[in-house]
């Protein structure tokens, strides 16, 4: 549990009138389910779905050196992004585990919008500052200026449509555009947490009550449903979007996490753990995250011990009933050779084994 009174964000007042089941994630209270994980999960799949997440963190750096300072500090290309364009990214500490998993995004030549979880973010900060003296640029902590609305669902762009005059149709995936929702200037992204198009708008906190309901109001056509971080857990899961503290942490590095793919070798320069992630290209790793699917009666939770042949073998990193797939799935990691699809093992629950299988991942995927 956290340490002194809870973290609120700007829409407190309103989870607690909608009669939210609220907890304690990360030092924030936050609401966890509303109408009920499932109903929200749902909603999201074939609709669309609110969420607060005002509690994630947002960092600018700015400055004639702010590319140089984003390269050095992040494993993907900065220098690669175009203007109104973001990518995931990851902040890494000099052995190659991960700080956190961030979101950049390209405002200007000399200004990058990074957004960060929500308890690492002062971390995120402190981390970033560390290196900026080298370089022409500031960093700001600029989370108390932002609140977050995510907008999810196949009737997303619909219903926040209503509310901005911005073409959000030419907003391509992992890009955004400074305009304005009801009125108040936003930061609108083609962004998401839950394998569905979508949108994360980025608004001043004492407007974002006002603009909750009104997107309430907005989607109320096509069957919006508020959702909280329960629905947001299990969308993420089936479309395998890593969770800190679960498949990625200060131990583990990205090719171990399967996302080599953020991981630019080639790019320019040194960054922050640069000649960790050599050594482990030249070496290999010895463990990797995979998908697995109970095949026995029971759920796999986050951290129950996995075993091969009733030895102990990995991890659960994160695991329950996925509403979509409809199945009890999970993540975990296992020696790479066999974390592979089709591999038996099974899952410590309650002191028992209980068979399970791996499968390929993402667990879902929304057709284009």
């Amino acid at each position: 549990m956290s340490e002194g009174p809870l973290k609120k964000t700007p829409l407190n007042d309103v989870h607690r009138a909608l009669k939210a089941k609220m907890v304690d994630f990360g030092g924030w209270d936050m609401p966890v389910q509303y109408s009920g994980i499932i109903d929200e999960h749902q909603a999201v799949r074939t609709a669309v779905g609110l969420f607060d997440v005002s509690h994630m963190g947002e960092i600018e750096v700015k400055g004639p050196q702010a590319l140089d300072l984003v390269n050095y500090v992040s494993t993907n290309n900065a220098a690669k992004l175009k203007l109104g364009q973001a990518h995931y990214s990851g902040l890494l500490y000099e052995h190659g585990g991960f700080v956190d998993d961030i979101l950049v995004h390209k405002v200007a030549d000399d200004h990058y919008f990074i957004c960060v979880n929500a308890s690492n973010q002062d971390k995120d900060y402190d981390h970033i500052a560390a290196h900026a003296g080298n370089f022409d640029a500031t960093v700001e902590n600029a989370g108390p200026r932002y609140a977050q609305l995510a907008v999810q669902g196949p009737k997303g762009l619909a219903t926040l449509q209503k509310l901005t005059t911005t073409d959000l149709a030419s907003i391509k995936y992992y890009h955004f555009t400074d305009g304005a929702v009801s009125g108040t200037p936003a930061r609108i992204a083609r962004t998401g947490y839950t394998g569905e198009d979508g949108f994360e708008i980025y608004i001043a906190p004492e407007e974002s009550p006002r603009i909750w309901n009104e997107l309430l109001d907005a989607g109320q056509e096509f069957g919006i449903k508020p959702a909280g971080l329960g629905a947001r857990n299990t969308l993420r899961l089936e479309a395998k979007m890593a969770l800190y503290g679960h498949e990625i942490d200060a131990s583990i590095n990205p090719y171990e996490a399967d996302l080599g793919w953020i991981v630019k070798l080639d790019k320019p320069g040194d960054f922050v753990g640069r000649k960790a992630l050599e050594e482990v290209q030249k070496n290999g790793i010895k463990r990797k995250l995979v998908g697995f699917e109970m095949v026995g009666r029971g759920i796999g939770r986050d951290g129950y011990e996995v075993q091969l042949n009733g030895v102990n073998a990995g991890w659960v990193t994160s695991g329950g009933p996925a509403p979509t797939v409809g199945k009890n799935i999970g993540l975990c990691y296992l020696p790479v050779e066999q974390a592979v699809p089709g591999v038996a093992i099974q899952v410590m629950v309650r002191n028992q084994p209980v068979d399970a299988i791996t499968v390929a991942t993402p667990f879902y995927k929304r057709s284009k």
